[in-house]
């Protein structure tokens, strides 16, 4: 018996990868959060599955489901949108297989800011104007930061920044932003990316927020930050250049 975390991808269906299918296809148990995965996906669990959406339940909770499927000898299909290796929760969720001694292994995903440049039609590193990509997050109500990530001290650097589960603040994050970045820098968030009812929106730091609220974001969404949204005069990357040595 296993327990397969499977990132599920950011809201299209069939942007799952063919591995998180098969294991999908695979498992008599499915735990997903029907929140944020398409129901979709759950049509390719085999007959008579037994479906557990955890979008209310505890961690408590589901490391019960967890453990009456391994009791039975029966793999787990563990969905998660997006990416598990960032804000997926599911570190917790290992912890505690690790302590009861329960197998598990892990399918990556595409993830929403993979989603939300793709949409936007933009590499997030691009030469000579950006080569780092930070990801984080806001505290709000959930889990505080850890010293030292705070917005003012991550975007000292000026690197292309992008935000998960912030845009519901989106007027305090224009405020910790604008000092190290500017109020000319180019902002866009993608809302729902991948999905029939994305929402993309481009500005500046200083017309965001009032761009978000109008729109009445505030959910779901991706906020990026930095000068390679908008970059047009920037060098060919060295690795197709005729001048780079192929011996």
């Amino acid at each position: 018996m296993t327990v397969r975390f499977v990132g599920a991808g950011p809201g299209a269906a069939d942007l799952i990868t063919v591995r998180g299918r098969e294991v999908i296809a695979s498992s008599p148990v499915c735990l997903y959060a029907g929140s944020l995965v398409p129901a979709e996906l759950l049509e390719h669990c085999p007959p008579g599955a037994k479906l557990v959406d955890t979008a209310k339940l505890t961690l408590d909770e589901i490391l019960t489901e967890m453990l009456a499927a391994h009791d039975a000898g029966l793999d787990v299909a563990r969905l998660h949108s997006g990416d598990p290796s960032v804000f997926s929760a599911v570190a917790e969720q290992m912890r505690r297989l690790d302590a009861e001694g329960v197998p598990y292994d892990v399918v990556p995903g595409v993830p929403a800011f993979a989603a939300a440049a793709a949409s936007l039609k933009r590499e997030f590193t691009v030469p000579g104007v950006g080569q780092t990509v930070v990801l984080t997050r806001t505290s709000a109500r959930a889990t505080p930061m850890p010293e030292g990530e705070d917005l003012a001290t991550l975007g000292a650097s000026g690197a292309t920044m992008v935000l998960h589960l912030a845009v519901n603040r989106i007027e305090e994050l224009v405020d910790e932003l604008v000092p190290n970045y500017g109020a000319d820098c180019p902002v866009a968030v993608v809302a729902a990316a991948s999905r029939e009812d994305e929402v993309v929106l481009r500005g500046t730091l200083a017309d965001i927020a009032g761009k978000v609220r109008a729109a009445g974001i505030v959910r779901t969404a991706v906020v990026v930050v930095g000068k390679v949204l908008t970059a047009s005069e920037f060098p060919d990357s060295h690795l197709y250049s005729a001048g780079r040595c192929r011996d």
